[in-house]
């Protein structure tokens, strides 16, 4: 009986062949990639999901479904896609250029051979923002003071330990130093916790919104000097910038704020599929304008400028398109 049941499904199938019957379409296979970001009042954030929205516009196409996740900051994000637990992350310039030379937090696990570049994004400033109750002025009268220098894993705490010994200070000896998470602490400055706090961002932040729309008086530090002329000398992924007031109308400043500051940058691994990594860089550019207007952030940006900033291999996949655009030779 069984040998009769195969015959005729065997007859069957070379029938359906033999007279065009199509067998049912097999759904093509889903690639799902997670790209990490940062805290959710960052501009991170909103960047790894502006990102996600246009690479799942095309999920038929190119059969990725992307997914962010709000995360401890760039180190992590660095770690997380070394160790195959996120396929993309935004990570700060300078932790891209530590992490492929073996620095900072790297200097154990050596130079992170599989660390790939794919786009460079926004400027972030190294932004200081203080209560004028206080009396912080200048980035040297934080000696004594409560002052968050950002959470353990992120690119900020970094840049504030910098700019600190750069003047001269040092955080575990000079100032009571919190580890907080960007997105408490404007509260926390608020609720009269704190008197100061770091923050490298993109301009305008959510976080310096709240900051200075509260009932505590609060003012831009301006971060400037020989040190930190110096120290921009010394480490080239730093640069001078400025946080254009009019954007923080609460806050107790006649105008712009002098400081220096890093780019945001869109990293991957060696090991991410080139047609993968080439999609994502694909629907970026091709719908560059519409990327611009996702964040005022972004408006500065030109496709050019994208490409600077990049310490990592550029991936193979993101090569393969700045080679059609004619971006790279």
């Amino acid at each position: 009986m069984k040998k009769h049941v195969v015959l005729l499904f065997a007859f069957l199938l070379s029938f359906g062949l033999i007279f065009g019957m199509n067998p049912a379409p097999v759904q093509a296979k889903t690639t799902f990639v997670t790209i990490g970001t940062g805290g959710i009042t960052g501009v991170y954030y909103p960047t790894g999901g502006a990102i996600a929205k246009m690479v799942n516009k095309k999920r038929k196409e190119y059969g990725i479904r992307a997914t962010v996740e709000s995360t401890g900051g760039s180190v992590f994000n660095v770690n997380a896609i070394m160790a195959g637990d996120l396929e993309f992350g935004v990570v700060q310039s300078d932790r891209q250029y530590q992490a492929i030379h073996g620095l900072a937090e790297w200097e154990e696990k050596g130079v992170q051979e599989d660390l790939r570049a794919v786009f460079s994004i926004h400027p972030e400033s190294v932004t200081l923002v203080a209560s004028v109750d206080s009396g912080i002025k200048d980035i040297k009268d934080l000696k004594g003071k409560r002052v968050n220098i950002g959470n353990p894993g992120s690119g900020q705490r970094q840049n504030s330990i910098d700019a600190l010994e750069a003047v001269g200070l040092n955080y575990e000896n000079d100032l009571q130093a919190e580890g907080v998470k960007a997105a408490e602490a404007p509260g926390l400055l608020q609720d009269g916790r704190l008197d100061a706090f770091f923050y490298t961002v993109g301009h305008p932040s959510g976080a310096f919104k709240e900051a200075t729309a509260g009932a505590t008086k609060v003012r831009f530090v301006p971060i400037g000097g020989p040190g930190i002329d110096a120290l921009i000398k010394a480490k080239p992924y730093y640069a001078k910038s400025i946080i254009p007031i009019e954007l923080y109308p609460g806050a107790e400043n006649d105008g712009d704020v002098d400081t220096f500051g890093v780019k945001a940058t869109f990293v991957t691994s060696a090991k991410v599929p080139d047609e993968v990594v080439y999609a994502l860089t694909k629907e970026v550019f091709d719908n560059f304008e519409e990327f611009k207007k996702l964040h005022p952030a972004y408006q500065v940006l030109t496709k050019e400028g994208m490409l600077d900033g990049l310490s990592a291999p550029i991936h193979e996949g993101a090569m393969k398109y700045y080679k059609e655009a004619g971006l790279k030779k």
